[in-house]
């Protein structure tokens, strides 16, 4: 795995604004697009450079969805949670990701195999409820169907 320069990353989106507290999301945003996450250094970087506490930083990150304290995993699934797909049982399917993954919305499995995440909307109303693993668009999901979504990233062993 690439080993990744925080303080270089960091640096060099700063170095994109004026240091004014206004600027704060758009930094957030570009460090987490470039690191996938909003690893505490960065934080901490940020936090100095705009003169904002660290605490008032991470509450600003931590108030948007769109931002995750934690490394994505190497499988990212989103369920959508739209009107269409809350209606047809989208909650029923994310619960269902979220005990077979044993996570919560917004966290990485220990092996930093899966994310959950929940989509406001994923626009497939038609096919709901949704969900989307990898970018690909898999309907009518129940939770009867969660175990064979996850199946291919996670095939059986010769010993069971």
């Amino acid at each position: 795995m690439e080993q990744v320069n925080i303080p270089e990353i960091v640096a060099g989106v700063l170095n994109k604004y004026p240091a004014e507290r206004r600027n704060l999301l758009p930094i957030l945003h570009d460090i987490q697009e470039k690191l996938g996450y909003l690893p505490i250094p960065a934080i901490e970087m940020v936090s100095g450079a705009l003169g904002v506490f660290p605490v008032d930083l991470y509450g600003a990150a931590t108030v948007f969805t769109r931002f995750r304290l934690y490394p994505p995993g190497r499988h990212q699934i989103k369920v959508c949670m739209g009107t269409a797909c809350y209606l047809t049982g989208g909650e029923f399917a994310l619960n269902s990701f979220e005990r077979r993954l044993d996570i919560k919305v917004g966290e990485t499995t220990q092996d930093r195999e899966f994310s959950l995440e929940e989509a406001a909307c994923l626009g497939c109303c038609s096919l709901a409820p949704v969900a989307q693993i990898d970018g690909l668009i898999e309907g009518s999901v129940t939770p009867t169907k969660v175990d064979g979504l996850l199946l291919p990233f996670n095939p059986p062993t010769s010993d069971s």
